[in-house]
């Protein structure tokens, strides 16, 4: 009985972390699918984009967290309608932590539509279908049977009849976006959109564990001050239960192309972010065409510094972007400001 209840506490201690943290990137802005479905291909200047994230978190305690995404979504009807288009995509993320190997992986198809709702302002909403597999490997796991009184000896046979674990469910997310521009210098996004609708139960044992109802509000601005100089304040906040998470901050882009502004000019990306009472967050980058790599650093301020000695996270994300034609048969821009 003493082996199971260990067991027992030992994984739902695991559940817990795992789930009150649920999928995020300091890079949030990054992560456009997992953000709002109703950013699915709302793009200014491109048919498509895809790109991929990484994230390490905690490297320096003993059950460091390490997320994986990859992302692609498509612009559809763009020619064909004058005001209006749609977006669909689909995303994969992976999430592991502890020495259990407590995972997430979650498949998600999107579907989105865009409507310019004047000559400087538009309307986007957006529905997002996933289906989550959590998962944990017993045999990485220590038992009392294992204890030989001065350690854990894990080439002991522990007993168990099983090795991994695993639970399937489906989920539905859903969102709307509000867009300014003034196709010269200026543009604001509002996002507003909700993870986890439908509450699914996340479960290894058949308990009543529901999903709580997630809120995510982001607001973009982009401003071009000049043809060198480009500011992206941003801020991004969620909630989930009794978990709440607050970012916010800019990014800098430079124009390392020299001469006027274009779609395709080189530009270096700086940045710092702040996460409430967690970390200071560091972001450096580079722009070429219409592609870019994005790294940042996690300094963390709050008593978990104590812990990891203020390493925090550390992320990488790489987004490519392009359209189905060139020149004159290129899809039509809609309203944002580039170099």
């Amino acid at each position: 009985m003493k082996k199971y209840l260990l067991l027992l506490i030992t994984i739902a201690s695991i559940q817990h972390d795992g789930i009150a943290q649920d999928l995020h990137f300091s890079q949030y802005y990054n992560a456009p699918m997992l953000l709002n479905p109703a950013n699915t291909a709302l793009l200014q200047n491109s048919d498509w984009r895809a790109g991929i994230n990484y994230r390490n978190q905690g490297a320096t305690i003993p059950v460091p967290y390490n997320t994986f995404s990859i992302f692609s979504d498509f612009g559809l009807m763009r020619n064909q309608w004058d005001n209006a288009w749609l977006g669909t995509g689909v995303a994969v993320w992976r999430d592991v932590a502890g020495n259990g190997n407590l995972a997430l992986t979650k498949v998600q198809g999107n579907l989105a539509a865009h409507i310019l709702t004047g000559e400087k302002t538009s309307f986007s909403a957006g529905l997002g279908i996933v289906y989550n597999q959590r998962s944990v490997d017993f045999s990485k796991l220590t038992y009392d049977v294992q204890w030989d009184e001065f350690s854990f000896n894990k080439s002991v046979d522990n007993q168990e009849t099983f090795s991994v674990q695993k639970t399937t469910f489906m989920d539905l997310n859903a969102g709307v976006n509000f867009s300014y521009y003034n196709n010269d210098n200026f543009f604001a996004k509002i996002s507003v959109a909700a993870s986890h609708l439908n509450q699914p139960t996340e479960t290894f044992y058949g308990q009543t564990n529901k999903l709580g109802l997630r809120p995510i509000l982001n607001l973009d601005i982009v401003y071009k001050a000049n043809d060198n100089i480009m500011l992206s304040p941003s801020v991004y906040y969620t909630r989930q239960k009794k978990a709440s998470e607050l970012v916010g901050g800019t990014l800098l882009n430079i124009n390392a192309s020299g001469g006027m502004a274009s779609l395709d000019a080189n530009e270096i990306i700086l940045g710092i972010f702040y996460r409430n009472k967690d970390a200071v967050i560091g972001v450096a980058g580079y722009k070429w065409k219409q592609n870019r790599i994005t790294v940042n650093y996690d300094h963390t301020v709050s008593q978990l510094s104590s812990g990891n000695n203020g390493v925090g996270a550390m992320e990488i994300s790489l987004i490519i972007q392009g359209n189905y034609q060139k020149g004159e048969d290129r899809t039509k821009a809609y309203g944002c400001p580039r170099f």
